[in-house]
C-alpha cells in the first residue's frame, strides 16, 4: 500500500492528493479487469490468479474509500 500512496503523499495540495489517489484507484481497477480477463480464458492456474484477484479487489476497495473520504 505504501508504494501506491508514495506519489499521492508527494502531492502539492489536497486537490493534487485526491487526483493522484483517484488515478491509483483507476489503475488498480484496470489491473483487476485484466486479471479477470486472464482468469476467464484459463490462461493461468487458478491457484496463482485467485490471490492476485483478491488483492486487486482489496486495493481497489481501499483506494476507493480513501478517494471518497478525501473529497469530504
Amino acid at each position: 500500500m505504501e508504494l501506491i500512496n508514495r506519489s499521492a503523499h508527494r502531492g502539492r495540495s489536497r486537490k493534487d492528493f485526491i487526483y493522484k489517489i483517484g488515478l491509483a484507484e483507476e489503475e488498480a481497477d484496470e489491473s483487476l479487469y485484466w486479471l479477470n480477463l486472464i482468469n476467464a480464458f484459463n490462461s493461468i492456474q487458478e491457484s496463482i490468479i485467485q490471490p492476485l484477484i483478491k488483492e486487486a479487489n482489496e486495493l481497489t476497495a481501499i483506494l476507493t474509500t480513501i478517494w471518497k473520504n478525501s473529497k469530504l
